[in-house]
């Protein structure tokens, strides 16, 4: 099996290309000139060095990316998503593309290392890179591993806007890593693959966590119930009834976009109690995002 399941080579190119247009001359200076050293030397300690080094000659401004770059970079890997990213981040995802594969004991054993000694930032940056590691079924168990940080900053570079634990992920880790999100009150609808990777197991999860909230007198994020979508049941759908009743608008749309979703006959007859939303839906002005949009937080 061949190390990068995508075209590294391409990808490194115009990862390059948003680094320098982004960057200043004398960041990116050190950077080609490291680069040119590991061409040279591939010593796991420069690597290692310049790896750690990157943000104090890059600077941690945020990016800009082009719908080029984008549309680019998203045909390369489907659901790979830079935007939002600072530079110093960017330039060490790209570095790591920058580590010869030749050897996979040593590949990994230099990952393996990076991850164990990373300070938060860094951390980031290895989770980032994911969905570009080569041999990616390598770092599944780092992945189950990272879900369970406390550290905001990984663990939202681990659910939010990477494809890896979609593609990746066991059913049981995958899991977790949706309920961490909404314990950690993470935006879940950044989560890539939330509707493919829905499950039966998921929904009961979800709902016995509904049930532990209410009884404690306490809210709902609305964007959960999506995930029941293609899992209304006779067991679940007096909490759809109590949420499409409830007085929190986000919340009845949320009821009435699963209900407008599902094949359970009983969910689908429920739109009749909101002809008004029911319309909507079906007008397309409203959708999961635009119920994101009335929920995301800051």
């Amino acid at each position: 099996m061949a190390p990068y399941v995508y075209d590294q080579q391409q990808m490194s190119v115009w990862l390059w290309a948003v680094i320098r247009r982004n960057g200043h001359e004398k960041g990116n200076e050190w950077l080609a000139q490291r680069w040119q050293l590991h061409q040279e030397t591939a010593t796991v300690a420069q690597f290692n060095q310049t790896f750690t080094a990157i943000p104090r000659f890059t600077g941690k401004h945020t990016i800009t990316i082009t719908q080029e770059e984008h549309q680019l970079l998203q045909e390369a890997v489907p659901g790979f998503f830079v935007q939002g990213w600072t530079l110093d981040r960017l330039a060490r995802v790209w570095w790591l593309l920058q580590l010869a594969v030749t050897d996979k004991t040593i590949y990994l054993d230099t990952l393996d290392k990076l991850f164990k000694a990373a300070e938060m930032n860094e951390l980031a940056a290895l989770y980032s890179a994911l969905p570009l590691l080569p041999w990616p079924e390598e770092w599944i168990a780092r992945t189950t591993e990272g879900i369970r940080s406390n550290i905001g900053i990984v663990q939202a570079a681990i659910m939010q806007q990477n494809p890896y634990p979609a593609q990746y992920l066991p059913e049981p880790a995958w899991n977790q890593l949706v309920m961490k999100a909404i314990f950690t009150e993470k935006n879940i609808h950044l989560i890539t693959g939330l509707d493919g990777r829905a499950n039966a197991t998921l929904a009961l999860m979800l709902t016995d966590f509904a049930h532990e909230r209410w009884a404690a007198g306490r809210t709902v994020d609305p964007l959960q119930w999506r995930m029941l979508t293609h899992f209304t049941t006779a067991a679940n759908l007096p909490d759809i009834i109590r949420v499409l009743q409830s007085a929190v608008s986000a919340e009845r749309e949320a009821a009435a976009l699963v209900c407008a979703g599902s094949t359970y006959a009983p969910a689908k007859a429920l739109l009749l109690q909101v002809p008004d939303i029911a319309a909507e839906i079906a007008a397309g002005t409203l959708t999961w995002q635009s119920v994101a949009d009335k929920t995301t937080r800051s």
